[in-house]
C-alpha cells in the first residue's frame, strides 16, 4: 500500500521526470493513487517504456490520464534477441503523446556480456531521438566511462536519470547542456556522492524523478514509491543548496517543461 506525505506542496509544483506507473505493483491502487497525487502537487508524470509491451502500457496510461506522458525505448539490460525495429518506434513517436526516447543507455551491472551491442543500440536510440527532435533519457549503471564517451561524441539533448556518477562526470554532463536526474537516493544515508554532485551543479541542470515504484525516499525507503514523495527529495535538495523548497520545485519544474516541451 502507498503512503502520502505529511504535508501538501503547492498545486502543480511537481513534475516526475522518470517513472514506471505501468508496473503491476500499481494495479491495486493506481487510479486512487493518481487522484491522491494530484492533490499533493503532482502536475505531470513521464512514464518510461522499456520494450514493446511496456511501451504500449505506458501509452495507454497517457491516453487515459492527461497528466501522463510517455518515453519509449529498449532498456539496455532487456535488449531483444532480434533486431530492434527503429522505424516502428519512429512511427509510434509520430502518432502518440511521446515526449522522449528512453530509457536507453548502458547497464554493465545486469549485463556485461554484450557491451558492444548495448553501445550500438544506445547510439541508434540517440539517432532516433535526433530524427524525431526529442530528448533522451539515459540509463547508466556501472558504465560511466562508456556512457560519457558516447554522449560527448553524439551530443544529444536529454537527462542522465538516477545519476550515480562522480562530481567530475556530472560537470561534463552539464557542459553538454544535459540534465542530471535526482531521486530518492539523495535522501539516503549512503547517498554521500550524489549529495556532493548536487552541491556542485546548478539547480538549472537538475530534474526530479522517482523511478517509481523503486527507490522511495526516506522516510519511506523500501516502500512503494510514487510522484508525491518527490517532495522529500526536494526538501533534501533545498537543504543542500541553501534555498527554499518552493525554489527547488519551481526551477526543477521549469527544467522539465523546457526539456520535454510539456
Amino acid at each position: 500500500m502507498y503512503q502520502l506525505p505529511d504535508f501538501r506542496p503547492p498545486k502543480d509544483s511537481i513534475i516526475d521526470s522518470h517513472a514506471h506507473f505501468n508496473d503491476e505493483r500499481f494495479e491495486p491502487c493506481r487510479e486512487e493513487l493518481f487522484a491522491a497525487m494530484r492533490e499533493y502537487g503532482v502536475k505531470k508524470i513521464i512514464n518510461c517504456g522499456t520494450d514493446y509491451k511496456r511501451i504500449e502500457e505506458c501509452l495507454e496510461l497517457s491516453r487515459k490520464y492527461d497528466f501522463c506522458h510517455t518515453a519509449i525505448a529498449f532498456h539496455p539490460s532487456e535488449l531483444p534477441d532480434e533486431e530492434i525495429d527503429y522505424k516502428r518506434l519512429e512511427e509510434i513517436i509520430k502518432s502518440e503523446k511521446v515526449v522522449a526516447v528512453g530509457e536507453t543507455g548502458l547497464d554493465y551491472y545486469w549485463r556485461s556480456d554484450n557491451k558492444q551491442r548495448q553501445k550500438k543500440e544506445f547510439i541508434e536510440h540517440i539517432n532516433l531521438a535526433k530524427r524525431c527532435r526529442l530528448p533522451i533519457i539515459v540509463h547508466d549503471r556501472d558504465a560511466h566511462a562508456d556512457t560519457l564517451e558516447i554522449l560527448k561524441e553524439h551530443k544529444p539533448k536529454g537527462v542522465v536519470h538516477c545519476f550515480s556518477g562522480s562530481v567530475e562526470m556530472a560537470r561534463e554532463i552539464v557542459k553538454l547542456g544535459m540534465y542530471i536526474g535526482v531521486g530518492g537516493v539523495l535522501t539516503f544515508k549512503n547517498g554521500r556522492v550524489l549529495k556532493e554532485v548536487v552541491r556542485e551543479i546548478p539547480l538549472e541542470s537538475i530534474l526530479l524523478e522517482t523511478d517509481a515504484p523503486y527507490l522511495s525516499p526516506e522516510p519511506f525507503r523500501g516502500g512503494l514509491n510514487h510522484s508525491a514523495l518527490i517532495i522529500y527529495v526536494a526538501r533534501t535538495l533545498a537543504e543542500i543548496k541553501g534555498v527554499s523548497v518552493d525554489e527547488v520545485l519551481r526551477l526543477t519544474k521549469e527544467n522539465a517543461e523546457k526539456l520535454f516541451g510539456i
